[in-house]
């Protein structure tokens, strides 16, 4: 983007880390609806959360280095280190409490107001203590999900309590999209031309470059990777509403915030349009479904 575009060196740094996070909402639901291998779906959604928690660490990273902050190479990795085991550490906390807390009532309107106090405090306190809040909610989440199924979350809370996350993911979802949608509505669709289509080029570039790869290592071990799985990551590595949200929370001073919005949005766009749409397909050329794999 900084030499085809001419961006700043900043801008297009900005823009490529936002754009990394991706979203396999649709991708999953495809596998579920299709009974594809179960590793697959394992490997697309934790490959999808490491994607968001380093897309908003290093975007923090970068949005506090055009701020003025030190750009040393040594202040920027004691920054994400800080940011990071920070986070975790706070989201971890967090849980605990709330673990402890849920044991001690079977109400699931309590219980689905802890979880919800987990998420939103996690993310608040890390964020106000300068850690990624992110990565606290994601922390927070994931010893929910797993440490509390074991009995601190009552068997009476649980579907209650997946079914107000999976409406609150909807919800949040589709007001990242209006507000996108509103605010590209005025554009005049010339700006969507060349900076688009570049960008698509690279981010599917990006995902080539950053599967294959690094699946080519695991493969002289037990956790190699099949061919297959690796195309259809390849190709299900959407874009989505973090990098829509991401976008939208660019500082104002820097110079391609308006054309880092367009483009983002021109590439999710396309994820879900194209990628999205194909993904069936593409599952069903694989042989990938419970059907075709027995």
């Amino acid at each position: 983007m900084h030499w085809l575009l001419g961006w700043s060196w900043t801008g297009a740094s900005l823009f490529g880390v936002l754009i990394a996070a991706t979203d396999p909402v649709s991708v999953l639901a495809a596998f579920k609806e299709m009974k594809v291998q179960p590793r697959l779906g394992l490997l697309v959604e934790s490959e999808s959360l490491l994607n968001d928690g380093a897309a908003a660490v290093g975007f923090a990273i970068l949005v506090a280095v055009a701020s003025g902050a030190g750009a040393t190479p040594v202040g920027i990795a004691s920054s994400f280190v800080l940011i990071v085991a920070g986070g975790i550490g706070i989201g971890a906390a967090v849980a605990a409490v709330l673990l402890l807390i849920a044991g001690r009532t079977e109400d699931h309107l309590v219980e689905i107001t802890l979880t919800t106090i987990a998420a939103y405090g996690s993310f608040l306190i890390a964020e106000k203590l300068g850690m990624s809040g992110v990565l606290a909610t994601l922390t927070a989440g994931l010893l929910v999900g797993n440490v509390g199924w074991k009995g601190a979350i009552s068997a009476n809370a649980r579907s209650h309590v997946l079914a107000f996350w999976g409406y609150a993911a909807f919800l949040a979802n589709s007001i990242v999209f209006i507000l996108l949608g509103g605010h590209e509505a005025h554009q005049p669709l010339s700006i969507f031309a060349a900076s688009s289509a570049i960008a698509v080029v690279f981010v599917l570039l990006g995902r080539v470059l950053a599967i294959y790869p690094l699946c080519f290592l695991l493969y002289p071990t037990s956790l190699k990777v099949d061919l297959r799985y690796q195309h259809v990551l390849v190709w299900g590595g959407l874009r989505g509403s973090l990098a829509l949200a991401l976008a939208l929370a660019l500082p104002q001073d820097i110079a391609e915030r308006g054309a880092i919005i367009v483009t983002a949005f021109a590439v999710v766009a396309f994820s879900i349009f194209v990628q999205g749409l194909t993904m069936q397909w593409l599952i069903k050329k694989m042989g990938l479904t419970a059907r075709e794999s027995a």
